[in-house]
């Protein structure tokens, strides 16, 4: 498979970089070849315009979108890489979804509103979070997420298979951030191949 990861995080030195590094390695790892979208370091507008609006999603296009595409064209899965903010995506990642992503091109509520116009991915989140798995569970926060991100945004993606992983605890110790390391490249070396998005449930995580 050819995998695409997104990383949204200034610092090239952030453990979210980190994550995603890891990430690429296991998928090599297992065979796979891979492709870096550092959104922070190539400059990518966040800002959600007029010129996006006006388009049809495939024509009349802003400049930089037809690049992103052609990325998303080439992957087999998909992997986005960002820390959580007030239980979110922050700025440039969201401007990615909310700009990329776009009506005409990746989903027409109008004649389909429950499909993807985009080809089944596999699709992955990794998500550095501040707070402990027990907290962000007891609080709904986990599910709030999943029901966002895995039968929102990704359903609207088209990705099947599509999972989740929140890694808590980074900044509590080295063994804890080096598990968390592991982690995202065991993910890597397993990535699941896409399949039909027939098979997948309401609220599945891959």
């Amino acid at each position: 498979m050819h995998v695409l990861t997104v990383l949204d995080h200034p610092n090239p030195h952030s453990f979210s970089a980190a994550a995603a590094r890891y990430f690429m390695e296991g998928a090599r790892a297992a065979g796979h070849t891979t492709e870096l979208a550092d959104l922070h370091a190539e400059g990518f507008s966040p800002i959600w315009s007029m010129e996006d609006i006006s388009s049809n999603g495939t024509t009349d296009l802003p400049p930089d979108l037809p690049e992103e595409h052609a990325r998303i064209a080439r992957a087999d899965a998909i992997c986005l890489v960002f820390p959580l903010y007030w239980w979110g995506m922050p700025a440039m990642m969201k401007g990615w979804v909310d700009r990329v992503w776009c009506w005409g091109w990746a989903y027409d509520q109008l004649d389909t509103p429950d499909a993807s116009l985009q080809p089944p991915r596999s699709g992955l989140l990794l998500v550095p979070a501040g707070a402990s798995s027990d907290e962000i569970d007891s609080t709904g926060q986990r599910a709030a997420l999943e029901t966002a991100w895995i039968n929102g945004t990704f359903g609207y993606f088209g990705l099947a298979p599509r999972h989740l992983e929140l890694l808590c605890g980074a900044t509590g110790s080295a063994p804890r951030r080096d598990a968390l390391l592991t982690r995202c490249y065991d993910l890597g070396c397993t990535l699941p191949a896409p399949h039909d998005r027939a098979s997948e449930t309401s609220g599945e995580s891959g």
